[in-house]
């Protein structure tokens, strides 16, 4: 039995060490392009293969992630600044260490509010076709 975990063990890839500033770009969010934002593209990083996505986007200052549909389950983490959240038309306010979890099939988006940039970790599993699977 150990042997075998030690087998499933080695056939994994080896870590990926990533320096989020080393992701960064200056861009219009997702899905509108509603404002500006700050893009840190962590996963994008990550050697293949991979099968999931693991993003940090700080919105600007009015600036918004546009409803759309998702085809999966995904996670907004914020970590600080507020924002309204969207799902299928029901609104909910995010502060700093509150979490949104989105289910398949949703149409979803998130908006910044205050004075503050909406700095939060998106997170969300890669389509199969990126996967290889």
């Amino acid at each position: 039995m150990i042997a075998g975990l030690l087998l499933m063990a080695a056939a994994a890839p080896p870590m990926a060490v990533i320096d989020e500033r080393d992701t960064l770009r200056e861009e219009a969010p997702p899905h509108g392009a509603i404002g500006m934002s700050t893009a840190y593209r962590i996963s994008d990083a990550a050697p293949a293969p991979r099968t999931m996505e693991f993003r940090r986007r700080v919105l600007h200052k009015g600036a918004a992630i546009g409803e759309h549909p998702i085809a999966h389950d995904e996670v907004y983490y914020v970590l600080s600044g507020e924002g309204e959240v969207v799902s299928d038309g029901k609104r909910a306010m995010l502060r700093q260490g509150m979490t949104a979890y989105l289910y398949n099939g949703a149409v979803v988006g998130i908006r910044q509010h205050g004075e503050e940039p909406l700095s939060l970790i998106i997170a969300y599993p890669n389509p199969p076709a990126a996967t290889g699977k």
